[in-house]
């Protein structure tokens, strides 16, 4: 079993119609307890001072999650096994940008039961790819995604 957190369930937090950011005192008991921590850049910014964020990716990890999964705009830096790798999302179009970092740590911790962290991550990055081009929840056929692998990802040799 994998436990995944999202840092945005942490520090995003609605006060009356606002979305503000705010601080988190039981961030360092959190990550000790987890295996796998998703944050998207401003998130790992706001928590870890770090602008860089491999630098960020490093601070979660050395407080006990095994991996790190990091959204920014060009895609997911995962930071698993002391090792980094970047993977870039190519949607066609950007019509469905909300709810991308749901889906990638979904993706990401549903693949991770069957496969390595990277091979999670592309799968990760192709739905999360797709999803940005649709409104709305991901409901494309798994041959796309297949497809989207195959064309921009390492030329299909994970499927």
């Amino acid at each position: 079993m994998l436990v995944a957190a999202d840092m945005q369930g942490y520090v995003r937090v609605l006060r009356g119609e606002e979305l503000k950011y705010e601080s988190w005192a039981d961030m360092q008991a959190t990550l000790a307890r987890v295996d796998v921590v998703k944050s998207d850049a401003v998130e790992a910014e706001f928590l870890t001072g770090e602008k860089d964020i491999r630098k960020a990716a490093k601070f979660f990890a050395d407080r006990g999650p095994l991996e790190i999964v990091l959204t920014h705009k060009d895609g997911v830096l995962i930071y698993a096994d002391g090792k980094f790798t970047d993977i870039g999302f190519f949607p066609a179009r950007l019509d469905g940008r909300s709810g991308r970092g749901d889906t990638c740590i979904g993706t990401y911790v549903a693949m991770r039961l069957s496969k390595p962290p990277r091979e999670a991550g592309i799968w990760a990055a192709a739905v999360t790819s797709l999803k940005m081009e649709d409104l709305g929840p991901f409901s494309r056929p798994i041959r796309d995604v297949e497809a989207l692998i195959h064309a921009r990802y390492n030329h299909g040799s994970i499927l």
